[in-house]
């Protein structure tokens, strides 16, 4: 009999949720960088495996630390995703547990859908025995179907322990998808994420958060992707950082986008890249709605 369900894998930021979908996935959907909060939107990504669908949802990291509009909205995405879905893959890393996870599993409290903790980058743990009082600790927080160590990094446990847990705990149901069907993002979108990863893993700390891509064109045809792209910052002195001595950052982070666009598409890729400032764009409603997240979506 057929099963078919929606997973949700949320947490607190840079635990691993994107490494792990795409580990799942056997293909990048997700962009991923060590920088908290790359992923500001939500991912999903379908998986058929048999006579079984599963469509996951990766979300942005919870995070309490920013009030500004972008992130309250991330925050709002991660929350909606605990809701109206069959199964809640819980990441956190082994060694952590703070106010971000205190405040999921105070949403989580009362909910009838079933929860797997998945305890990540346990490639860190040198003797298996020192995760046993953690996992003790962890038992006791919450009402837990499963409690599951895995390395997404490495590949310890994933996905192949997941995998048969994600089977037991799907509802029977019939796909609701074609079985060729991967994720309903779109082309733009996409490409925006590549350049954005691109950038963010070349800056420092803090200019990171405060990029933006927009694709102001995008033309095609069989042998040939043409694109061109600003890159938003929200303030006048992370322009030349961006842009990097004589332009060499830029060149940078437009040969990488290029060359991972290529691999995704299979053609030539021609990449244009602007720089542009618009000042404190990640606190504007306006702004933000134009980059495609939608606000109003996820405010209950």
């Amino acid at each position: 009999m057929s099963k078919f369900g929606f997973i949700s894998i949320v947490g607190k930021t840079n635990v691993g949720k994107s490494t792990l979908l795409n580990k799942i996935l056997e293909r990048k959907l997700a962009i991923t960088s060590r920088k908290p909060q790359t992923t500001r939107n939500r991912i999903l990504g379908a998986w058929n495996h048999k006579d079984m669908q599963a469509i996951f949802l990766d979300t942005p990291g919870v995070h309490t630390g920013h009030k500004k509009v972008l992130n309250k909205y991330m925050n709002q995405v991660a929350m909606h995703a605990l809701k109206n879905v069959d199964l809640i893959l819980f990441i956190v890393d082994r060694d952590r547990w703070g106010e971000e996870e205190e405040r999921i599993i105070k949403q989580l409290n009362g909910s009838k859908i079933p929860v797997i903790l998945v305890i990540n980058k346990i490639d860190r743990i040198k003797n298996k025995e020192d995760l046993l009082p953690t996992i003790e600790k962890l038992k006791a927080k919450f009402d837990f179907e499963e409690i599951i160590p895995i390395s997404a990094l490495k590949n310890k446990n994933a996905p192949k322990e997941l995998y048969e847990v994600i089977i037991n705990y799907l509802p029977h149901g019939q796909p609701h998808y074609e079985e060729d069907f991967v994720t309903d993002l779109s082309k733009e979108f996409f490409i925006s994420e590549i350049i954005r990863e691109k950038a963010i893993n070349r800056l420092g700390d803090e200019l990171p958060y405060s990029i933006s891509i927009i694709i102001d064109a995008l033309k095609e045809d069989k042998k040939l992707l043409s694109i061109s792209a600003t890159i938003y910052v929200d303030s006048k002195s992370h322009k030349p950082i961006l842009l990097g001595k004589k332009g060499d950052m830029m060149k940078s982070i437009g040969t990488a986008a290029r060359k991972e666009i290529q691999f995704e598409y299979d053609k030539k890729v021609f990449l244009e890249l602007w720089v542009k400032v618009k000042k404190k764009w990640t606190d504007d409603v306006n702004w933000i709605s134009q980059l495609g997240y939608d606000l109003k979506k996820y405010e209950n």
